[in-house]
């Protein structure tokens, strides 16, 4: 992934609110979502964060703003999902990202600007729906940092399980269940094991957890039975998103021998609403590598592209917002925090894993990256990790509480943004949702 002129960071918009410091949607990001008018009828379309509005690409489409390949790239995004934009590839993407990045930019032609304002909607006004049709969605589990500490709490003497460092393991999770920023959930019934006993016990679950975890979105698909190789795994990737991965520990580890999680995951995976593309997420690609003294990559997982920039530098960042937050008027206190590089396998060796096979992916497919988790205790990316299995009580400095596993009326809230010298900082917005007592 080249750097272009859309990531000159010196570049500003004639909309003030896209330049303002720290704003997580600068004209260099320009992230891709669909969304309404708060509490109205209207059908969902697609549209592009800036600043503090939303381009409405319906109404883009519906204007003579573009042309050639950008008119037919925002025709696509006027449907109730991204899937048709996502399925048309990198060229109709980057062509779409530039077009509005030149109409949007300080400088542009009058009538662009003229014809843009009268296509936006303040971001406050707006409501989401999770961005894409869903029908696959696959969860990664590729943090060596999360499953030796998870390991631990699961078995203490043998922490990573014999294949995690010579491949990208996962398993399929439901798709029916994925839902946008914002919407609540019950907490969950189902069987569990307690410590000592001799037989299960039904009711709901008193070990809820959330996983920090990054999201990304399929463009093109394959054919069934062609692999992707390695080096063109990043051509199908769109974008990324947050994404929590909520998980009832007590049932999850119950069921899942022999054939891993089941009702312990399938209740509730909550998405941010908008997809950082993956060009805009370019200036923040890193180096991959696993340790010298460890399992190397095999052939088709391995290229010197993917060793030189497979990796991307993430900051991540876990809040709780409890009830008593809420009632007192506190700022939620923060878990964690850590990054997206620290993960131990690279979206590309992801893809590539999930084909090798002949596995079909289908434009607007979701794939979790698996918890983040980094090397030191306070980057844990779940409350199982960061209460060692529940043995240790978290302390909430803004209300005097304590969590060991989550309770109903919190609400967690996941953050992520890109930023170094000399680069625009490229923001994620948030997910959150709230746990409601169960029915």
């Amino acid at each position: 992934m080249e750097l272009n002129h859309t990531h000159d960071a010196s570049v500003k918009s004639w909309l003030a609110s896209a330049n303002e410091p720290g704003t997580d949607f600068p004209i260099q990001n320009l992230p891709f979502g669909v969304f309404r008018r708060k509490g109205s009828d209207e059908a969902f379309r697609g549209g592009v964060a800036i600043g503090d509005q939303i381009v409405d690409l319906a109404a883009v489409a519906a204007t003579p703003v573009l042309e050639g390949l950008p008119q037919l790239a925002a025709q696509a995004c006027a449907g109730t999902t991204l899937n048709d934009f996502l399925a048309m590839g990198s060229v109709a993407w980057r062509a779409l990202r530039h077009a509005l990045f030149d109409a949007l930019r300080h400088g542009a032609k009058s009538d662009l600007v003229g014809a843009l304002h009268g296509c936006m909607l303040p971001q406050a006004e707006a409501e989401h729906a999770v961005p894409t049709r869903i029908a696959n969605y696959t969860d990664f589990y590729t943090s060596i940092h999360h499953a030796r500490n998870v390991g631990r709490v699961m078995r203490p003497d043998d922490p990573l399980t014999p294949n995690f460092q010579w491949l990208p393991i996962a398993y399929h999770g439901r798709a029916s269940s994925v839902v946008v920023s914002g919407t609540p959930f019950h907490r969950p019934m189902g069987q569990a094991m307690p410590p000592g006993a001799t037989a299960p016990v039904y009711g709901p679950c008193a070990r809820l957890d959330y996983e920090l975890e990054l999201g990304f979105y399929v463009g093109p698909g394959n054919a069934m039975g062609e692999p992707i190789p390695l080096e063109q795994a990043e051509d199908h990737i769109f974008g990324m998103c947050l994404l929590n991965d909520w998980s009832a520990r007590d049932h999850q580890f119950w069921e899942m021998a022999p054939l891993g999680p089941f009702l312990g995951k399938n209740f509730c995976t909550s998405v941010s609403p908008w997809i950082v593309t993956m060009e805009a997420l370019a200036p923040y690609r890193v180096p991959f590598a696993h340790p010298a003294d460890e399992p190397q990559p095999l052939a088709y997982l391995d290229t010197a592209a993917n060793r030189a920039q497979g990796g991307v530098d993430v900051q991540l960042e876990v809040l709780l917002d409890t009830a008593t937050h809420r009632a007192r008027g506190v700022a939620p206190d923060r878990l964690s925090a850590t990054s997206f590089r620290h993960q131990y396998w690279t979206l590309a060796q992801m893809v590539t894993q999930h084909t090798v096979g002949g596995c079909n992916l289908q434009s607007g497919d979701l794939l979790g990256t698996g918890t983040i988790s980094g090397p030191t205790a306070p980057e844990a990316g779940a409350i199982v990790e960061l209460s060692r299995g529940g043995t240790v009580a978290i302390d909430l400095p803004g209300t005097g509480e304590q969590r060991r596993f989550l309770e109903d009326g919190d609400s967690v809230i996941l953050r992520g943004w890109c930023e170094k010298p000399g680069a625009a900082r490229i923001g994620f917005g948030r997910c959150q949702g709230e746990i409601l007592p169960v029915k």
